[in-house]
């Protein structure tokens, strides 16, 4: 029997049959997937074969092909990944400039590693409300330069307060019919936004912690949400970083969209953009054709083979 995984709380996953039913089930037996070192070997968003047992329950026997995934260092295992979700149509990465601040080094890790699975990305700029004049001017230069680079964002508020044009009924056509992972730091308001979008999901919200200006975790579980007009939701855990996995130095590259158009023109195939007489990059760099931002991120993934390296210590 084949079914689509809607949720996953640990050892149990909810999977939603093909004829509509959903049965709580578990993997059978020392079951891995091959290739991939993980601490969920099945994922949010899976497509599954599934034998029911005499329990009511059922075991999950096989997974089938993914089309993509998003996957970041497990937070405990340093050696091991952990898939967020997969089979996924987009990737709304949840920002805010305040109340918590969401680094540009934290979008630039989530969005290399999307590019790297080919996950499109939003990103939505969250808590318009709360900002100042200078951290609107701020949040307005930061989406001026992740367009320039060819990502889409959205500013608004996940409020019913919010002024028109500034809601959360800007994100329905941009999801309808398609599977939509929700990710972002701890505290960004992405139950918030969730509970605008689906008000029956009722998902528990908590304020910022003033002392760190940092969120605190409210979801402590990935799960698809249906959304009226077709489609999904994919709620998970808020993360507090994103440790790169499985890229290597000299893919790199390729990962940063305005990084890999100037390197066509190095004069080294190899070069990585660090050092290298006849650097393409680096005098785009001096030229501010490309963010100093953008290329401190790319340099920080670049020295993350050891890794450890970005686990913010909170």
């Amino acid at each position: 029997m084949r079914g689509l995984v809607i949720k996953n709380t640990g050892s149990w996953y909810t999977v939603k049959t093909e004829d509509g039913r959903t049965i709580d089930s578990k993997i059978k037996g020392n079951f891995r997937l091959k290739g991939i070192r993980s601490t969920n070997p099945v994922a949010v968003g899976d497509h599954v074969v599934v034998v029911p047992n005499q329990e009511g329950t059922a075991f999950i026997t096989e997974i089938e092909d993914r089309r993509n995934y998003i996957i970041r260092k497990s937070p405990n295992l340093s050696k091991q990944s952990h898939i967020i979700a997969a089979n996924l149509d987009q990737a709304f990465l949840i920002v805010t400039v305040n109340y918590p601040e969401t680094s540009t080094t934290f979008i630039d890790r989530f969005l290399a590693g999307a590019e790297a699975y080919r996950v499109p990305v939003v990103l939505i700029f969250n808590k318009y409300d709360l900002l100042d004049d200078d951290e609107r001017r701020y949040q307005h230069a930061v989406m001026n330069l992740y367009e320039s680079i060819g990502y889409q964002c959205v500013e608004l508020q996940a409020t019913p307060q919010a002024p028109e044009g500034k809601g959360t009924e800007q994100l329905r056509p941009l999801m309808e019919g398609k599977t939509t992972l929700m990710s972002g730091n701890s505290g960004v308001g992405k139950s918030t936004l969730i509970n605008a979008l689906l008000p029956y999901a009722n998902l528990r919200t908590a304020d910022i912690s003033d002392a760190h200006n940092t969120g605190m975790h409210t979801t402590t579980f990935s799960e698809m949400l249906e959304l009226p007009e077709g489609g999904y939701i994919i709620d998970t855990p808020g993360i507090k970083g994103f440790g790169t996995f499985d890229i290597e130095r000299e893919e790199l590259t390729s990962y940063f969209r305005e990084i890999f158009r100037f390197s066509e023109q190095c004069r080294f195939s190899n070069c990585t953009h660090t050092h290298e007489p006849g650097c393409a990059v680096l005098k785009a760099l001096e030229k501010h054709y490309i963010a100093e931002s953008r290329y401190n991120s790319y340099l920080s993934m670049l020295e993350d083979k050891e890794e450890n390296k970005y686990r913010e210590a909170f």
